[in-house]
């Protein structure tokens, strides 16, 4: 039996500010062909981002007909916006055999494997404190402090779910945090889903 490449999931979840963009530009030109699931929102364009790029930008009525026609992976409402994960690109990427990464939160690590569970690793990546949490949101001058509150009361509740995840990274020094991950990425590629393992079983009681 040939053992086919495999496309797989690697959920990358963690409070905003504790680096998750940052280790992923580290780690992509040495962990093979990837797809970035690129969510969808309601949020406003800020300065500097591009459709397509950061996110797909849609209104709050496209957002809610693809809810109603089951055309996300996985979606949530958070600061008073939608987000969510369209399944289109992501099959299309996992039958090209690519590890396939999301960075997403809790919720969404929740749905991912409810639906793709035996292909997917899952990552929480923190900062070493929340002290360190709130200095990250501050220096990086683009929130309001409403806005800082906010995320901060988000990373309390999210913090309380790391035992959902396979691994834990804390993101003090950013080039250990990033060879961590990248071993992980690298070891989530030999992930196989249970369609083929089923096969392998029937063809091997066969011979």
């Amino acid at each position: 039996m040939i053992i086919e490449k495999n496309g797989v999931v690697l959920v990358l979840s963690g409070p905003s500010g504790a680096g998750k963009s940052s280790l992923i530009n580290k780690i992509v030109n040495d962990i093979g062909e990837y797809y970035f699931s690129i969510s969808t929102t309601t949020r406003p364009m800020r300065n500097g981002e591009e459709e397509g790029v950061h996110y797909h930008f849609v209104t709050l009525e496209e957002f809610k007909k693809d809810i109603a026609e089951d055309n996300f992976l996985e979606y949530a409402f958070v600061h008073g916006n939608y987000y969510g994960t369209s399944l289109k690109p992501v099959k299309k990427a996992l039958s090209e055999g690519k590890l396939v990464i999301f960075d997403i939160d809790v919720q969404g690590n929740t749905a991912v494997n409810n639906r793709l569970g035996d292909i997917t690793t899952s990552v929480f990546i923190s900062p070493p404190s929340l002290s360190e949490l709130e200095r990250r949101l501050k220096g990086r001058l683009t929130d309001s402090d409403e806005v800082i509150e906010a995320r901060v009361k988000m990373a309390k509740r999210e913090i309380q779910r790391i035992s959902e995840y396979d691994y834990l990274i804390i993101n003090d020094k950013i080039e250990t945090a990033a060879d961590v991950l990248k071993q992980i990425a690298i070891t989530a590629r030999l992930k196989i889903p249970n369609d083929r393992i089923n096969a392998f079983v029937q063809e091997w009681e066969d011979i």
